[in-house]
C-alpha cells in the first residue's frame, strides 16, 4: 500500500491519509442529503433511487482519481449542475428525466474525447476569463435562490415574480409554516459558526442538527406527528427503486424525445441537445479544473511549469479522465454530472497528499449507501441551508474581478444573474459570450485577440435563443 500510493515520496503516513479521508467524506456527505432531496421534485424517481445513485457514482469517481492520479480528492454529483439538471432541463426546457440523463451521458464523452485528444485546452481556452470567472459565481446564485425556495423562504408572487414568505404570526402565517424557515435560517448560520471555528463537516453537523431540532420543534405543531410516518426502513427498498427507476434508464428512455418533440420542433431539439450539453460539459470541466488546482494549491502539491512558476496539477489529465468515466458511471446510475468536490480541499488540509485518502472517502460512501433511510428523514428546511452556504462560497470568486472595466464588468454581471433570473445556466454563459464578444469586437485591442473558437462557441449559444423561444 506505501509503495503503491508512494507515501513516503509524498511525505505522509497510513495514519494521516486515513484521517485525511474520513475529514473529506464528512465535509462532503451533505451531497448524500441534497441531491436525492432535489430530485425527488421530479417526482418521476424516488429519494432513495437517487440516494444510491449519488453514492455509487461518488464511490466510482473518488476511486478512480485515487487510483489513476494518485491525489487526495473525491468526486460526487455536482452542485449547481443537479440543480441545472432538475429545474433547467426538466422543469424549464421540458426534458424528461431520462432525455436529461443522455445529456448528462453525452457531457461525459464529450469530456473523455476532449481529454484524450488535448483538446480541452482548446475549449478553456476559447472561453473569455471574464466568463469563465463569473460562472461559478452565476451558479452559486442560482443555488442559494433553489435553497430559499425549497427552504419556503422566497415564494411566487403574481406581482413582483417572487417575494419573502411571511413571519407574521399575528396575520397570514401560522407556527406550522414559520417553524420550518426558522430551522432553514437556524441551520445556515450555525454552519457559518462551525466554519468559522474550523469544525471538520461543519456542513453535516448542522444539516444535522438542523433535522433534529425540526422534529423536536415539531412537537409544537398541532397534528405535526399525527401525520408523520417513518416510511419504509427497510434498506434495501432503496437499491430496488434503483433498479427500477434510475440504473439504465438513458439507454431505455432516455433517446425517446417523443414528448418534447410534440411541442418542439427537430432544429429546436438538435441545438438544444447541443447547447445543453456544452453546457453541462464546461461548467463540468471548469469546475474541475478550479478544484483540481485550488486543492493541490492548498496542499503544496503543484508542480513547476517550463518558467520555475508552481502552475501544473499532478498527473491533471488523469485526474480529468477520472471526472469523465464518473460522470459517465453517473448517467448510467441515473444522476447528474459527477465533478470533484472542493471540499476535497479539507482533506488535504488534513494532511492527505495520496489516493490513499481517496480510497478512504470512497469506503465511507460505501457504508453510507446502505442508511438511506435515515437519510430520508432529513428534511428539506435542513439541507436548503447546504444549498444557501454553498452559494455564498461559490460567489467568492468575483472579488477578482475588476468591476471597474466595462469590459469585465458587464459580460461577468450578465453571466451571474442571468442563471438565478433565468433559471438556466445556458443562458448566463450565453449572454456572458455574447456580451463579451460584441465589446471586444469594437475594441482595438481586444479585436486582436479574438479566436476563432470563441466565436464559434459564442454563435451556438446565440442561436439557443432564436430556435428554442
Amino acid at each position: 500500500m506505501k509503495n503503491f500510493f508512494k507515501l513516503n515520496e509524498k511525505n505522509t503516513t497510513v495514519r494521516t491519509e486515513i484521517i485525511a479521508g474520513l475529514t473529506t467524506f464528512m465535509a462532503m456527505a451533505y451531497i448524500l442529503f441534497v441531491n436525492p432531496g432535489m430530485f425527488s421534485d421530479l417526482g418521476v424517481v424516488s429519494y432513495g433511487a437517487i440516494y444510491v445513485s449519488t453514492a455509487i457514482s461518488a464511490i466510482v469517481g473518488t476511486v478512480l482519481i485515487g487510483l489513476l492520479a494518485n491525489l487526495p480528492l473525491a468526486q460526487a454529483p455536482g452542485m449547481g449542475l443537479n440543480a441545472f439538471f432538475v429545474y433547467t432541463v426538466c422543469f424549464g426546457l421540458g426534458f424528461s428525466y431520462a432525455n436529461a440523463l443522455l445529456f448528462v451521458l453525452f457531457d461525459g464523452l464529450l469530456f473523455v474525447v476532449l481529454t484524450v485528444t488535448g483538446l480541452r485546452k482548446l475549449i478553456f481556452d476559447a472561453i473569455p476569463r471574464t466568463v469563465k470567472a463569473a460562472i461559478p459565481a452565476g451558479i452559486g446564485m442560482f443555488i442559494a435562490f433553489i435553497g430559499l425556495q425549497d427552504a419556503g423562504i422566497v415564494v411566487a408572487d403574481s406581482s413582483t415574480g417572487v417575494t419573502l414568505a411571511s413571519f407574521n404570526l399575528l396575520g397570514a402565517a401560522t407556527w406550522a409554516d414559520v417553524m420550518p424557515m426558522l430551522v432553514t435560517i437556524i441551520t445556515l448560520i450555525a454552519i457559518a459558526i462551525m466554519i468559522k471555528r474550523k469544525v471538520r463537516g461543519a456542513m453535516l453537523w448542522a444539516i444535522i442538527g438542523g433535522a433534529a431540532l425540526y422534529y423536536l420543534l415539531g412537537l409544537t405543531v398541532p397534528e405535526f406527528y399525527t401525520s408523520f410516518s417513518l416510511g419504509n426502513m427497510n434498506p434495501l427498498e432503496a437499491f430496488k427503486d434503483f433498479g427500477s427507476m434510475s440504473f439504465l434508464k438513458v439507454f431505455t428512455d432516455g433517446f425517446d424525445f417523443s414528448a418534447y418533440l410534440e411541442t418542439h420542433s427537430v432544429s429546436t431539439l438538435i441545438i438544444t441537445f447541443a447547447t445543453t450539453t456544452l453546457a453541462f460539459c464546461m461548467v463540468d470541466m471548469f469546475d474541475t479544473m478550479g478544484t483540481l488546482f485550488g486543492a493541490c494549491k492548498t496542499g503544496n502539491m503543484l508542480e513547476k511549469d517550463e518558467n520555475g512558476e508552481e502552475t501544473i496539477v499532478p498527473n491533471m489529465n488523469r485526474s480529468m479522465l477520472a471526472d469523465a468515466i464518473a460522470t459517465i458511471t453517473g448517467a448510467i446510475c441515473g444522476t447528474s454530472t459527477v465533478t470533484t468536490f472542493v471540499e476535497s480541499s479539507a482533506g488535504v488540509g488534513a494532511g492527505g497528499r495520496t489516493g490513499l485518502s481517496s480510497m478512504v472517502t470512497a469506503a465511507m460512501f460505501v457504508i453510507a449507501m446502505f442508511l438511506s433511510p435515515i437519510a430520508s428523514l432529513v428534511p428539506a428546511c435542513a439541507y436548503s441551508a447546504a444549498l444557501i452556504y454553498v452559494g455564498i462560497l461559490m460567489i467568492v470568486c468575483v472579488k477578482d474581478l475588476k468591476w471597474d472595466k466595462p469590459s469585465v464588468a458587464l459580460p461577468s454581471f450578465m453571466t451571474i444573474v442571468m442563471m438565478p433570473f433565468t433559471y438556466n445556466i445556458s443562458y448566463g454563459i450565453a449572454f456572458g459570450l455574447i456580451t463579451r464578444l460584441i465589446i471586444m469586437i469594437f475594441d482595438k485591442e481586444d479585436r486582436k485577440t479574438i479566436k476563432v473558437s470563441t466565436v464559434v462557441i459564442t454563435l451556438l449559444f446565440a442561436a439557443m435563443f432564436f430556435l428554442t423561444h
